[in-house]
């Protein structure tokens, strides 16, 4: 579960509640109407924009942006490590009996390509390959979301404004103006709300999990050729740790200096 996600939303749902009730009630701020001019003006205007099986699979999409999916760097970064090691010592078929165990899809498939043999250059094509099609996919949903988040306010104010053509036909009922107005302006905030609360947000974190999966996928055509290349474990750990911040270098480096204690007490 990504608890940012999960929080930021329950969060600013539970604030903008509270601020509500100390001035008024939240029943005044409930519309079925606007709701259905908001969500499904919105989610038509996304259906012309993209096709039907793309908006259908939302819920796939929804499911990256609330689910901690991406694996850590330094996990993909150990694992590369070890496989250097042992192709080192034993030679790269040695990598076969283990791959398996890998947890990275990705990994698997660039490891299994240098055990068959393919050359360093079409290796790095295949899998530079797999990442321009990923972010290609990664795309879709998040346009889908972004989207969402620019036609909701939109539809807020045309529902505002179909309330007041409405409200203006009944001038001859001075009493219903003023809940009227405020009938018609709920559903701006309804299209406003929705858009930078929900919409804009879901769709800046799944570009924020699109760049961290592109960067190990990086990381990892970085190991896997310098693997191939018969590099040292630790030239290849270094290599891989110009993709990491700072202060995951440092757990990296304190990670490495207990494997070196642990042989040497072994």
């Amino acid at each position: 579960m990504d608890r940012s996600t999960v929080l930021g939303i329950i969060a600013g749902l539970i604030l903008l509640a509270i601020a509500i009730q100390i001035e008024g009630s939240l029943l005044a701020f409930w519309s079925l109407s606007s709701l259905l001019i908001v969500f499904g003006g919105a989610f038509c205007a996304t259906l012309v924009n993209f096709s039907l099986e793309q908006v259908l699979g939302m819920g796939k999409v929804l499911k990256i942006a609330f689910h901690d999916v991406s694996e850590k760097p330094l996990e993909v970064i150990g694992d590369m490590v070890d496989m250097a090691g042992k192709a080192r010592r034993e030679g790269l078929l040695a990598l076969e009996d283990g791959i398996q165990d890998a947890r990275n899809d990705f990994l698997k498939k660039g490891i299994q390509l240098i055990i068959d043999g393919t050359d360093p250059d079409l290796v790095r094509n295949i899998l530079e390959t797999d990442i321009i099609m990923m972010e290609e996919r990664h795309k879709i949903g998040i346009g889908i979301f972004s989207s969402l988040g620019a036609t909701a306010p939109a539809f807020g104010m045309l529902g505002t404004l179909i309330g007041l053509i409405l409200m203006l036909g009944d001038l001859n009922n001075p009493d219903a103006l003023g809940p009227g107005m405020a009938l018609a302006l709920i559903t701006t905030f309804y299209g406003a709300l929705f858009a930078n609360l929900i919409f804009n947000p879901i769709a800046g974190k799944l570009k924020l999990k699109s760049r961290d999966e592109a960067m190990i996928k990086e990381i990892v055509i970085e190991g896997v050729l310098s693997i191939q290349a018969g590099e040292n474990p630790r030239i290849v750990a270094e290599k891989m740790k110009s993709f990491l911040y700072p202060e995951q270098k440092e757990l990296l480096e304190a990670r490495r200096k207990r494997g070196k204690k642990n042989e040497q007490q072994v």
